[in-house]
């Protein structure tokens, strides 16, 4: 049983430890002058259990000896196992969002980081509060996880950048689910630029910054820089143990292999995030793996092995609860049920993602600042299938949608794409003027995508 303290007085505090010497000494049946002999008078024992002195570390091995404790207990009033014990408690809570729904895991992060509040353990609050950030990221509450990694980062504030990094990525990552792209580089960036500047080159936390800029710099279509970043993220690689680490750099250089049109090197390096993950038993980011296949296989043109990879990651992510990713993965799997002739399906699996309510209490639709990317997908879909059904009213009210949504988030290279749909539109129609304004913007993107609203590259470590 560990003693939290009044409200007010930090259990290391001369007032809690003299408390705490007074509580053993008395429950021990021990006098002062049997406690303070023969190092100590009893009248040092009384002035420390007023709390009107704090013990030196000599006193504290000295008073803990005689009390049977050790001296962390006494000048904390944590048992010399708890920090131990928590740090196990919450690897098994990582196992459970691992294996299970977000959900719940982020019930036992929270009673966790509760406990690592009351006990004054920061360390482990902030290995909490990084896991709770995780669970809901999956579920979707990207505002909540936003505040937990950045409660990490000033829990940290004093530690080396390198501890920070895991939550760095986390903030940025919620950043990029929201549609803040820009914001998500800056992030990444800042953190690569001040661990360069620092001579802080420890491989792990760079490693973990460069795989994580991968998928913001793809979006925002500035493909060079992505692939330079996984250029970096293998050259790191031999240097670090970590797989679940090295996982998520295969499957991030996966995503650029597959803009360089390098299919079956794409696949090759899902297949070992795919194989790193199936030993870690982690579920969602296995589900990933499915779906980049699945997105590889459709890019290669065989959809009904992308429709399988795409149901498969699906099924994973809704019976983990995982449900802003299992919405993302429905905009994917659509675009290939429309390529294969099933429209309604596609439509079916679509239109819902787009009401102004949830669908269900536990998957709500994607909204603005939720899936900002997909959602612009999302229409753009509903757009293209309108147009060939012959609603050409239908399919400029999509298009028209999807364009703001791409344009706050900085997806230069989508936004290039739907321009070209739109303009073709107004030409087809007639309205010669609204196409060419349509053309217009989508050059502008296409010109140097990515580049107008990113700063210089982070310097590269020394390998």
């Amino acid at each position: 049983m560990t003693e939290s303290g009044p409200v007010g007085v930090r259990l290391d505090e001369p007032v809690a430890i003299g408390r705490r010497v007074l509580r053993l000494r008395t429950e021990l049946g021990l006098t002062q002058r049997q406690l303070a002999e023969p190092a100590y008078t009893p009248a040092y024992v009384s002035t420390l259990e007023s709390g009107r002195v704090k013990p030196s570390e000599a006193a504290l091995r000295h008073l803990a000896q005689r009390l049977g404790v050790t001296p962390e207990e006494l000048a904390t009033g944590r048992p010399a196992r708890l920090a131990t014990e928590l740090r196990l408690r919450l690897t098994d809570a990582r196992r459970a969002l691992a294996i299970g729904s977000p959900e719940d895991a982020a019930t036992l992060f929270r009673a966790l980081c509760a406990e690592a509040v009351a006990h004054g353990l920061p360390g482990e609050q902030a290995t909490a509060l990084l896991g709770l950030g995780d669970c809901l990221l999956e579920s979707g509450d990207l505002d909540d996880a936003h505040e937990c990694f950045a409660a990490v980062e000033r829990l940290l504030a004093d530690e080396p950048l390198p501890h920070r990094v895991p939550a760095i990525r986390g903030r940025a990552n919620a950043h990029r689910l929201t549609g803040e792209l820009r914001y998500a580089c800056h992030l990444l960036e800042t953190a690569l630029d001040q661990l360069n500047a620092a001579g802080l080159h420890d491989p792990e936390a760079l490693l973990l910054l460069y795989s994580a800029s991968i998928a913001p710099y793809m979006d925002m279509g500035a493909h060079e820089r992505a692939a330079h970043a996984a250029e970096l993220a293998l050259a790191l690689a031999p240097r670090v143990d970590d797989p679940a680490l090295l996982a998520g750099m295969h499957r991030g250089v996966a995503r650029t292999l597959i803009a360089q049109g390098r299919i079956a090197e794409a696949d090759t390096s899902l297949a070992k995030a795919q194989d790193l993950y199936q030993q870690l038993h982690i579920r969602t980011e296995l589900a990933h793996c499915h779906w980049m296949r699945g997105y590889v296989h459709a890019q290669d043109g065989d959809l009904e092995r992308a429709e399988k990879e795409l149901r498969t990651a699906h099924d994973m992510l809704s019976s983990k609860r995982a449900a802003l990713y299992a919405e993302q993965v429905e905009v994917e799997l659509a675009d290939v049920l429309r390529r294969r002739g099933r429209i309604r399906e596609a439509e079916a699996l679509l239109k819902p993602l787009l009401s102004a309510g949830p669908r269900t209490t536990e998957a709500p639709a994607l909204r603005a600042g939720r899936g900002a990317v997909h959602r612009g997908a999302a229409h753009r879909l509903l757009g293209v299938i309108a147009e060939e059904c012959g609603d050409t009213d239908a399919a400029e009210e999509h298009y028209r949608a999807a364009l703001p949504l791409l344009e706050r988030a900085g997806a230069a290279g989508d936004v290039a794409g739907l321009c070209c749909l739109l303009g073709d539109l107004l030409r087809r129609t007639g309205r010669t003027e609204a196409a060419m304004d349509a053309y217009r913007t989508g050059l502008a993107h296409r010109a140097t995508p990515g580049t107008t609203t990113l700063g210089p590259a982070p310097a590269p470590p020394p390998m």
